[in-house]
């Protein structure tokens, strides 16, 4: 493997990373989907809420870190697909901006539209946001309708697009694909069974810990079944191969069962991570663990990173083109220069550093856990 095909396998590894940390983080989402569920009553709201307002920024965070890493990595993907399905890529950035929002004015003295209609802000951002990132996502695998002419990177005047989409919907048609919205509402359910084993740790109150319990349950029927569906889909159907010498792309039957297979360093992992979210799942319904969050989250970012590598690795077109089968996105023709991907690398040797200091301020966000005594010293939240 040269020095130029290693650095676009390592950053579609470094996505698939922050990929799957945001996914992780999604906690924050679920647990605002729940925040009438769990929380009965305006105090017991508060306290939801109060826990959450500590993260939100990180998830935020990271989406932001997602979008940019991958613009200066596959800019050809980001021009693609940031530029073509523009109608999905609004709706997130729509409901992640009310959640912003609703966070900074919930609690404010004589706020515009008064303390439910924030809450409600919340719970959209909940809902939409979660599904609607999994729904983008599973075009990864699926597909999209696009073309690429490569020819317009390098002319000069005239017409310089080089992506077009081929459809007036723009990203929304992704929701007619039940594989695309099985992988979204699995993501939906994941992020509520994280930020009910989320709520099981962080706070300590018995009547919001029971029903948080309880609710894991009723949560990860739906997800389990969700995601049954669009693995077992993955699976049994075709995926884009590409030949890395000449470029071309076919279509292979059974492509990413192809992967799983060919590449035991990703499927033996994926099941590990997929084992730690059942084993969070058990010992959260069953025994209210305060571990359960951990197992969870850790299954989560390697279960979701092993999926983003099953997308991109061992020659996978990561973002199919159902329109030209030739316009199909690889980590071959659509990243960066060897000399940007390099430079990029050295900044990345950063990243443990980076990872180290959120640690330091998750865990100094977190304490201590909220009680009814802490209702009393919460500001905006």
């Amino acid at each position: 493997m040269d020095t130029f095909v290693f650095l676009q396998h390592y950053w579609w590894f470094i996505i698939s990373l922050l990929g799957a940390l945001l996914v992780f983080l999604l906690f924050v989402q679920g647990g605002q989907g729940l925040l009438y569920t769990i929380g009965r009553t305006p105090s017991e709201r508060d306290r939801i809420v109060d826990l959450l307002g500590r993260k939100w920024e990180l998830t935020f965070t990271t989406l932001v870190t997602f979008g940019g890493a991958f613009f200066a990595s596959f800019p050809l993907f980001y021009s693609t697909s940031f530029g073509g399905a523009f109608y999905v890529w609004m709706l997130i950035l729509f409901v992640f901006v009310i959640q912003a929002v609703a966070y900074e004015y919930r609690r404010k003295p004589n706020n515009l539209f008064g303390e439910k209609t924030y809450e409600w802000f919340l719970m959209i951002n909940g809902w939409a946001g979660a599904l609607l990132l999994g729904v983008a996502v599973g075009t990864l695998f699926t597909g999209a309708h696009f073309t690429v002419d490569r020819n317009n990177i390098v002319q000069i005047g005239g017409d310089t697009v080089i992506s077009r989409w081929t459809n007036p919907w723009y990203g929304l048609e992704a929701l007619l694909d039940y594989r695309n919205v099985a992988l979204g509402l699995a993501v939906l359910f994941l992020s509520r069974i994280l930020a009910l084993e989320y709520f099981l740790c962080g706070i300590n109150d018995t009547t919001i810990r029971e029903r948080s319990r309880r609710r894991i349950g009723c949560a990860a029927v739906p997800f389990l079944l969700f995601f049954l569906l669009f693995f077992v889909s993955l699976c049994l159907s075709k995926g884009w191969a590409v030949d890395p010498t000449s470029g071309t792309v076919t279509v292979e039957q059974y492509k990413y069962l192809h992967n799983m297979l060919q590449m035991p360093y990703v499927s033996i992992p994926l099941l590990v991570g997929v084992v730690a979210i059942l084993w969070s799942i058990w010992i959260g319904w069953r025994n209210g663990s305060r571990r359960a969050i951990w197992w969870g989250g850790s299954g989560t970012v390697v279960a979701v990173l092993c999926l983003l590598l099953l997308a991109g690795w061992n020659n996978t077109c990561y973002y199919p083109s159902l329109s030209d089968i030739a316009s199909s996105l690889t980590i071959y023709n659509s990243s960066s220069s060897e000399f940007t991907l390099r430079v990029m690398s050295y900044v990345s040797l950063l990243i443990p550093f980076v990872v180290a200091y959120i640690w330091y301020a998750w865990r100094a966000m977190s304490h201590p856990p909220r009680t009814d005594s802490h209702r009393e010293e919460a500001d905006t939240y």
